[in-house]
């Protein structure tokens, strides 16, 4: 039995990682998807707009865009999309606002093919999530205030970096480190 297009579910795949799209794309194709994919935040907006998807796998951190901006554009065009945070870069502050702007859910790299469309089908908050029984380290602390002044300032480097008092070539070398571990 074969799956007419129509009856596929439509998901659209945005990740300036291009072979992390083709490989995931394969994997959910093979799950009965029809995955459209952009690296970057404009074509993904463009490919929305022509082919409103049911959900979205959107990267956090495409190129130097922010998915987030996406996630907001897919919302204002359908509520009912069901939007996925994906990234290598989590933070409280991201992961508050992409709730805020609508994303369902929000997972950190590498999630596998598994955890991202059980992702896509939770609709609900679990419970049993233990918090933390550390506190952050004084790293991950800066790396978590770092996040928030530049989500208060809509992504704007130059601008965070103002209310931080500190150079912004220095704020962006600190932003283009991994986040420290929890």
């Amino acid at each position: 039995m074969t799956m007419h297009e129509s009856d596929r579910p439509r998901l659209l795949l945005v990740d300036d990682d291009e072979t992390f799209c083709n490989v995931l794309k394969s994997a959910l194709e093979k799950r009965h998807y029809e995955v459209l994919v952009a690296n970057d935040v404009k074509s993904g907006m463009i490919l929305a707009e022509h082919n409103l998807p049911e959900y979205a796998v959107i990267d956090l951190r495409i190129g130097y865009e922010s998915g987030l901006e996406l996630v907001k554009k897919l919302i204002s065009l359908d509520e009912k999309t069901v939007c996925v945070m994906l990234t290598g870069f989590a933070s409280i502050a991201t992961a508050v606002e992409a709730i805020k702007l609508g994303a369902t859910h929000y997972l950190t790299k590498p999630a596998n093919t598994e955890e991202i469309i059980s992702a896509l089908y939770k609709n609900e908050g679990d419970t049993s999530v233990m918090p933390s029984e550390q506190p952050l380290s004084v790293k991950r602390l800066e790396w978590e205030h770092l996040q928030k002044v530049l989500m208060q300032h809509d992504g704007n480097i130059s601008a965070a970096a103002r209310a931080l008092n500190m150079h912004r070539r220095t704020l962006q070398r600190k932003l283009e480190k991994k986040p420290v571990k929890v």
